[in-house]
């Protein structure tokens, strides 16, 4: 089958464009609203950017009263927190996606742990074992087809200036152990995975900087900053 999005019909009962981009990692973000407010939300649009220095960006599609929260508390108080979504956590984290108001403090309604961040001012959920304190870079808006724009998307991006890792993950060689703590990953539709399993290969052309993850934290020789 082919079909051109927007033009054509897939002919398929469901759109299978969030099921052909998987899976997906979850962008568990916590902010602040600009009234100290705290907000957590999960988005299956996310991703990370770089890595000298670190860059992550989560997309936000709207909601029907407007953007969503974690859009604009980022852009008025230019911080916010991306927290690891685990098998573990999936109850919490799909109690969070509920669309409240912006007064509703998803964290209790969640039922996870508020912890202090070390740099930025919003929390980070005390249960995720890792946590990203972030700074606003910037932000930009996708159109949508739809009426009043409907299906457009928010793009936030934020530079990682503090990272939290639970001990208890951190394997002898120095590596996480991803299938311990279970990634949660959205592949469409309804459904999600977990990682439980890992396989390494090799870079075919040889392995090449920054593939495997560099140890210490000095800027890298000749990359312009």
């Amino acid at each position: 089958m082919k079909y051109e999005p927007g033009s054509s019909d897939h002919g398929l009962p469901w759109d299978p464009f969030k099921s052909c981009v998987v899976p997906r990692p979850i962008g568990w973000i916590s902010s602040l609203s600009e009234d100290g407010i705290p907000n957590l939300a999960p988005y299956s649009q996310f991703q990370n950017l770089g890595f000298n220095p670190p860059y992550v960006m989560y997309s936000a599609n709207p909601r029907p009263d407007g953007r969503k929260h974690s859009v604009t508390n980022a852009e008025n108080t230019r911080e916010f927190v991306w927290n690891l979504a685990t098998y573990d956590l999936r109850d919490a984290v799909n109690k969070s996606a509920q669309e409240v108001d912006a007064d509703v403090d998803e964290f209790d309604l969640a039922g996870v742990t508020k912890a202090p961040c070390d740099i930025v001012a919003p929390y980070r959920v005390a249960e995720s074992p890792v946590n990203f304190e972030c700074v606003f870079h910037t932000s930009l808006r996708l159109p949508g087809n739809g009426p009043g724009g409907l299906g457009s998307a928010d793009i936030v991006i934020g530079r990682v200036v503090m990272i939290h890792i639970n001990d208890d993950y951190i394997g002898e060689d120095g590596k996480l152990d991803v299938p311990k703590y279970k990634p949660l990953a959205r592949m469409g539709y309804y459904d999600y995975t977990a990682v439980e399993n890992v396989f390494t290969i090799n870079h075919a052309g040889g392995n090449r900087p920054g593939m495997e993850g560099r140890t210490g934290t000095k800027k890298l020789e000749g990359d312009g900053t």
